[in-house]
């Protein structure tokens, strides 16, 4: 005999929260309508029914109000036995339960019309099978823009005679640490270290990911692209130590839990755990809420006044044709911008774990941003990955009725949520510890263990920090490398898509990431002693190496490198509307000083 739930049928409050539980209790509860049972019950008061749920167990003995709710969700769940538990042993939380209990039973047709806005119609719980594979599909078609992206200028940046060779990391790894050590620094290319194998790394890194955009369900693709992308971050510093390229890693990660360990079923995707879907919606919070929270902590004055876009739109690393247009709107409308981009990312971020509809319009909140960056800015493949996260709020019912029904799709092995949990347990751990101490400037004292766990993990980025923009930069200064054959005449190299030429407008090139244009930006606001591959650059130039040549626009020395190099900083500014129209610059800039003086190779 099983125990049983009996309900007022006529109240929706109740009828549609028995519907929401029932199936975790897998059929070991009888939940009915008063009204239909009440009858094999003769020493029970009936009029006791309408104010309260029953629970009546099969000795017979019953309890009612939320002795009976606990009861009920004690069968549910370890939340629900946590529940019971406190019910049974908490002093004063029987009564604070019975007291909340009679508020709700005494309003019940005003709590099912909140439930009804906040839930939508159904109330049952949530599965993401639509949005889990529509997941997949993105999240491989942003591991094929990386992959191929890295792959157009990979030799140039650590091929053999590019800027910082990999065949030199490799040889001091090796002279530091005598032997292969995959745990402290996890990539492929201690089995080789020539531009074949980079070849091979990419080649296959674009493949396997055109590969999971076809088949998503095809699992040997995640681990093979996750641990591909994470032997070329390993090695590729500081050319790959951006925040989505870690971003992307500990997606990366998550996803091997999200297609099934199997080869039988490639066809069909499961519905993924629920737990996975909160995991993924806690990394897009971090991401969002994090970056929130660094501009606030670090106490710089322009997002406390919010004048911090009036700047953003100019300095940003490569800005594009619409982010010049933005730069003209008036300061208010900056101001409001920045408002409200404080509330996307500091409230909105809560939302994410709210009922349907709220999670639903956090969603919308998110994209809106993310959209307004992705066109006013170059960020590579960052928004495209942001958007992709988004996926996690929105349950099946928001994409409509589906063909298949969940029962026929391939459930999830033991196996692999055997695995989840632990990971779970200590991607939360790390990444709790990691938002207070990194985002919120705590000094949190680690525990040992906890200290030995992260020093053992951290190199697989299972568990990362976030917060782009921590100090907005309020100059624009920029490198120009020039060479010259004989001291006299100097000629300036050009880059694709870095802030040079003045009436060059700016360009449009995410999410492709040009990683030299990236990282002379970054140089620009450094000095060169703290810029450890500007020299071996310019080195490469002066060598007339054409893997390094072939990562500049405008090279004036293709036939013969130049004898001597040097570098100059500018301070650069957008001109104004009228300026532009007077000129046709896009630019205006101001001599700053020296960044390096004239160098060859003797």
């Amino acid at each position: 005999m099983r125990p049983s739930l009996l309900y007022d049928g006529n109240c929706g409050f109740c009828t549609r929260w028995v519907q929401r539980i029932q199936p975790a209790t897998d059929d070991r509860v009888r939940c009915a309508p008063y009204q239909d049972v009440a009858h094999e019950y003769p020493y029970l008061d009936h009029d006791e029914f309408t104010r309260a749920v029953h629970w009546i167990d099969p000795a017979g003995e019953s309890a009612r109000g939320a002795d009976a709710a606990f009861h009920f969700l004690s069968h549910a769940g370890v939340t629900g036995r946590l529940g019971r538990w406190a019910y049974d042993h908490l002093p004063g939380f029987a009564g604070l339960s019975e007291r909340a209990y009679r508020a709700v039973a005494s309003n019940r047709n005003c709590f099912s019309t909140l439930t009804r806005y906040l839930w939508g119609e159904s109330l049952a719980v949530p599965t993401f099978h639509k949005s889990a594979n529509l997941f997949l599909r993105s999240l491989g078609a942003i591991y094929l823009i990386a992959f191929l992206s890295l792959w157009v200028q990979i030799h140039g940046l650590i091929g053999s005679d590019g800027i910082l060779p990999l065949s030199d990391t490799m040889n001091r790894l090796f002279e530091q640490l005598g032997s292969v050590d995959l745990l402290r620094f996890p990539t492929l290319f201690w089995l080789s270290s020539s531009d074949l194998s980079l070849h091979l790394v990419c080649g296959l890194g674009v493949l396997f990911a055109a590969l999971a955009i076809a088949i998503p369900a095809f699992w040997p693709s995640w681990p093979l692209l996750w641990f591909g992308y994470l032997s070329l971050l390993t090695v590729g510093s500081p050319f790959l130590s951006f925040q989505w390229d870690i971003l992307l890693l500990e997606t990366g990660f998550l996803t091997l839990f999200l297609a099934p360990f199997t080869l039988t079923e490639i066809r069909r995707s499961p519905d993924p755990p629920r737990l996975l879907s909160w995991l993924f919606r806690w990394l897009l919070f971090r991401l969002m809420f994090a970056s929130g929270v660094v501009k606030l902590t670090s106490g710089d004055p322009t997002w406390y006044d919010l004048s911090a876009l009036t700047f953003h739109y100019e300095t940003q690393p490569i800005p594009n044709l619409i982010a010049y247009y933005a730069h003209q709107l008036p300061d208010l409308m900056h101001a409001i911008s920045t408002a409200s981009m404080f509330i996307i990312e500091l409230a909105v971020p809560f939302c994410f774990f709210a009922p349907r509809r709220v999670r639903h319009l956090a969603c919308l909140f998110t994209v809106i941003l993310q959209i307004l960056i992705f066109a006013t800015g170059n960020y590579t493949f960052f928004n495209l990955l942001t958007l992709s996260l988004c996926l996690f709020l929105l349950d099946d019912t928001f994409w409509g009725p589906g063909r298949a029904s969940i029962e026929s799709r391939p459930p999830f092995s033991p196996r692999q949520k055997l695995v989840l949990f632990p990971i779970s347990a200590l991607i939360v751990l790390l990444s709790a510890i990691f938002l207070l101490s990194f985002s919120f400037r705590l000094p949190v004292s680690w525990p040992s263990p906890v200290l030995t766990i992260y020093r053992t993990v951290s190199p697989f980025h299972l568990a990362n920090t976030y917060g782009l923009f921590q100090v907005m930069t309020t100059e624009r200064p920029e490198i120009i490398l020039e060479g010259s054959r004989d001291g006299v005449d100097w000629e300036a190299y050009e880059f694709p898509y870095k802030v040079g030429d003045l009436p060059t407008a700016p360009p449009f090139v995410a999410p492709h990431q040009p990683r030299l244009d990236w990282q002379m930006w970054f140089a620009a606001l450094s000095t060169r002693d703290r810029t450890p591959w500007f020299i071996p650059f310019c080195v490469q130039l002066l060598k007339g190496s054409s893997d390094v040549e072939s990562l500049l626009e405008k090279n004036p020395f293709e036939n013969d490198p130049p004898k001597y190099l040097r570098a100059k900083k500018y301070n650069y500014r957008f001109t104004t509307l009228a300026e532009k129209g007077a000129s046709g610059n896009w630019w205006k800039r101001e001599y700053v000083g020296e960044y390096l003086g004239t160098i060859s190779l003797k």
